[in-house]
């Protein structure tokens, strides 16, 4: 059975995944469109890693290596862009 947290958290991430796709349907400001996809992106990657992956509990040098890639990524990902 899902406990409450884990249900509000879902619920985020749905809401989440939504707004990313009526934000994909928008064609004005194309780098901010999705430099913001990207961002919304990598809020649901910590949501999921955090909460449903059990991340949380990890040892402090996995949650900072899981941050610092996602920083990286979507850093880099947006330089090329």
């Amino acid at each position: 059975m899902m406990r409450k947290k884990d249900i509000y958290t879902l619920a985020i991430l749905i809401l989440l995944t939504v707004s990313t796709a009526i934000l994909s349907n928008n064609s004005n400001n194309f780098k901010y469109i999705i430099f913001f996809i990207l961002s919304l992106s990598g809020i649901k990657f910590i949501l999921v890693a955090f909460q449903f992956m059990e991340l949380k509990k990890a040892h402090q040098f996995w949650k900072s290596l899981i941050v610092i890639f996602l920083i990286l990524f979507i850093g880099t990902i947006s330089l090329i862009l």
